[in-house]
């Protein structure tokens, strides 16, 4: 589940955690040693996020009787648990930008804390691949949970950055010039690629899993269709791809639209966030940074967003378009701005430890919300009842369930965070 288990505080988490501590309000400048606790609370609610669909708003929403007055309670919470059918954009659709994105803010970090040690940039570099690796291998190990084989996909938030890892820390070695040009390479060669793919002749949309009545619903007619459900070519080069792996049956396509190459846009969010780190790290006074990741938001937001409503590329999470990279990449650089305004300017920590224990631990936290959540529920009916989540009533029982499945996630973090204990890859 894991290459490390530490009993110290990491200093190398590039996927978990910012190095050092700050207790006040950060220099100018920061020294290899000292942490942005903005970056752990920033985490630690993406990660939240992920682990509250355990709350099941969407199951109360559907048994809540219209009557009720917090029927539209139930019905907004859910909408925001539930990922779009394609285009557009929920808050339950920024988790994995977000974790990718810290990904990127964490490496410049990472980066200045192993140089600080002394580290060769050859073993530097060996870590990374090997990071990459038990990323991609831990992203399979998840999605194969339950099944009677591997199950071998790569869109699992973990598995798409392990992809794309390596070459993040290679372009985190490079200068700031080099990191904008690989970024904007990537999105308009990705942009590219599927502007000039059209499926062939023999191309049936039910074959691809993509019924007549949900194409009509959410498919794009004109230019725009080359950014269709298993329509694209990240689709066919998994047609291919993956069936290069044992399985039980061909694979023909992702029921959800969900393909192997969107790690490569994903690269361009986690470049954005090595970006965005460089800016906190630098030299320039805290205020400053603030304005321009604020900026810089907005300019994504706004670009990402004109750019789907021109029909020039429309803003797809689930095949990650470049319009995806600039819409959530400019959402990631305000939170990331007003948490770190908050937190590492203000000074204002106290109300974000709940999040700071989460996020402190986010790969263990990642884990332990897919692997033991039934044993949770389970062990838990086992010795209190069958019924002992419907002390609200049935229509409540899954959102009582997910409460003391979530508390009991916690607590475990929060043992893991007093004892000092840390999960790192």
């Amino acid at each position: 589940m894991s290459h490390d288990v530490s009993v110290t505080p990491p200093h190398d988490e590039a996927a978990n955690l910012a190095e050092g501590m700050l207790t006040e309000a950060p220099p100018p400048s920061l020294a290899p040693g000292q942490r942005l606790d903005s970056i752990d609370a920033y985490r630690g609610l993406v990660m939240f996020l992920m682990m509250a669909e355990v709350l099941e708003f969407c199951q109360v929403a559907e048994k809540v009787p219209g009557s009720n007055l917090l029927a539209p309670v139930w019905s907004f919470l859910c909408h925001h648990q539930s990922h779009v059918e394609w285009a557009g954009c929920v808050l339950h659709d920024m988790i994995q930008p977000s974790f990718s994105f810290l990904v990127g803010v964490a490496l410049p970090f990472s980066i200045a804390s192993r140089m600080a040690r002394g580290q060769s940039p050859g073993r530097m570099t060996a870590h990374a691949v090997w990071r990459s690796f038990l990323l991609i291998f831990l992203g399979v190990f998840l999605r194969s949970v339950g099944r009677d084989r591997t199950n071998f996909t790569f869109e699992d938030t973990l598995s798409q950055i392990g992809l794309g890892y390596t070459f993040l820390f290679l372009l985190g070695r490079c200068r700031v010039r080099t990191q904008w040009i690989a970024f904007v390479a990537i999105l308009i060669g990705y942009w590219g690629l599927f502007a000039a793919y059209t499926p062939g002749t023999n191309y049936v949309p039910e074959a691809a899993g993509v019924k007549a009545d949900w194409a009509q619903q959410y498919n794009f007619t004109g230019f725009p269709a080359h950014w269709n459900k298993n329509a694209n070519p990240a689709w066919a080069f998994d047609v291919w791809f993956l069936n290069l792996f044992p399985r039980a049956r061909r694979f023909e396509f992702n029921g959800g639209g969900y393909a192997t190459l969107s790690f490569i846009p994903t690269l361009a969010t986690m470049i954005l966030g090595l970006l965005a780190g460089g800016v906190l790290r630098n030299s320039w006074k805290p205020r400053p940074k603030v304005l321009g990741l604020a900026i810089a938001g907005i300019v994504s937001l706004t670009l990402g967003w004109g750019l789907g409503e021109l029909g020039v590329c429309p803003v797809v999470k689930r095949i990650w378009t470049p319009s995806w990279v600039l819409y959530s990449g400019g959402l990631c650089l305000l939170f990331l701005a007003t948490f770190y305004l908050v937190m590492d300017v203000q000074g204002w920590k106290i109300w974000a430890f709940p999040l700071q224990v989460i996020g402190a631990n986010s790969i263990a936290a990642y884990c332990l919300s897919h692997l033991i959540e039934p044993f949770i529920a389970g062990s838990v009916q086992t010795h209190l009842g069958p019924h002992v989540f419907d002390i609200l009533g049935t229509v409540y029982a899954p959102f009582v369930r997910g409460c003391v499945v979530l508390a009991v996630l916690w607590l475990t973090l929060f043992w893991m965070y007093r004892n000092r204990v840390f999960v790192r890859i």
